[in-house]
């Protein structure tokens, strides 16, 4: 039953805010696949990649659609993740996200601009405060307290006027412009990541309910910027078919709020960024497909969104597909509790 509880939870860490602003405040570094579930067994161990693409060109101004201010905005993102059970009730998570690629398109080429490389590194310890097996049911509470650290750069800059296109008698030289939010490939700030996983399993049934909610708590990066704090609540219902197929669906709700900025920062003057038109609040629909056997768990699924508010004027999501494999196994026997009592 378990081979395939962490993929069923890969959208519960699917943080990937495409924009906070438009051409202004990003939400940086998804922990797309994340997939924190509750603890895993001890000496065992998860190792998972996926894959997610996201694109927007839909604007809104609160609630309502408005015209657009630019073509796109995309990303393709690798994640990776390595989860191994210390003990019973403990599991360390490591991982980190590459971006393939992440760029704002626009028809006016110097509005334009592209990043990719790392984006943060994740350490997520995970504790089970409550599990129990009984009658065909099983209860499970878990929690866990991490840190994102940023590994890629915040200040990332596009050519917007090459040293060829000067006229002649001026200096020739190239002109770099700091690209916007959206476009870094973090925000450059560590912050702390708080979580919680309530889960119920009927065994008979082959069916599970459960419930997560997640806080990042943000920090100042190195241009005195912070980020919106970002919380979301996650209910989930999961059914296994033809035994080892699975059908999740998601519903969840998340917060975002504005960005701020230490004093005498004109976030305006000095980033492009338009501090009232960051934040917001969303929901989602999550349906997920996966398939599970000998330990690999193959899955796909998609973020609708249902609901947008947006403060100000924002890119808000549209599409997002993210397709990934992860592989449980144990690093070695667990000793059972009769050995242990004549050691």
């Amino acid at each position: 039953m378990r081979f395939f509880l962490t993929s069923l939870l890969t959208v519960v860490f699917n943080l990937q805010i495409i924009a906070q602003g438009c051409c202004s405040g990003g939400a940086g570094s998804p922990i797309a696949g994340g997939a924190a579930t509750g603890v895993l067994q001890e000496y065992q161990m998860e190792l998972s990649i996926n894959f997610q693409n996201n694109s927007s060109n839909k604007f809104y101004t609160k609630d309502e659609g408005t015209d657009p201010l630019f073509n796109n905005l995309k990303t393709n993102y690798l994640f990776f993740r390595a989860d191994y059970g210390v003990n019973k009730k403990l599991t360390i998570s490591l991982a980190a996200g590459y971006y393939q690629t992440k760029s704002l398109e626009d028809d006016n080429k110097s509005a334009s601009f592209s990043s990719k490389g790392f984006g943060d590194f994740i350490i997520f310890p995970r504790y089970s405060v409550y599990n129990k097996n009984t009658n065909f049911k099983r209860t499970e509470i878990a929690i866990g307290v991490g840190m994102k650290i940023p590994l890629g750069t915040h200040k990332d800059s596009t050519l917007t006027t090459p040293a060829s296109s000067w006229a002649p008698g001026f200096p020739v030289k190239n002109i770099y412009q700091l690209n916007p939010p959206t476009v870094q490939t973090t925000t450059g700030s560590n912050d702390l990541i708080l979580y919680s996983f309530l889960f119920r399993e009927y065994q008979k049934r082959k069916l599970r309910l459960f419930m997560t909610t997640l806080y990042m708590k943000k920090s100042y990066n190195s241009l005195d910027i912070k980020f919106g704090d970002y919380a979301s609540l996650g209910l989930f219902v999961s059914k296994t078919v033809f035994r080892k197929w699975a059908v999740t669906t998601q519903l969840k709700l998340e917060h975002v709020d504005k960005i701020q900025s230490a004093k005498n920062i004109d976030l305006l003057a000095y980033y492009s960024i338009d501090a009232n038109s960051t934040g917001s609040n969303k929901a989602f629909f999550i349906p997920q497909l996966s398939y599970s056997n000998n330990g690999i768990t193959v899955f796909v699924t998609s973020e609708i969104p249902m609901y947008q508010y947006l403060h100000g004027t924002q890119i808000g999501s549209q599409n997002q597909f993210t397709f990934g494999v992860n592989y449980r196994f144990l690093t070695k026997e667990c000793e059972s509790e009769t050995s242990r009592l004549f050691e």
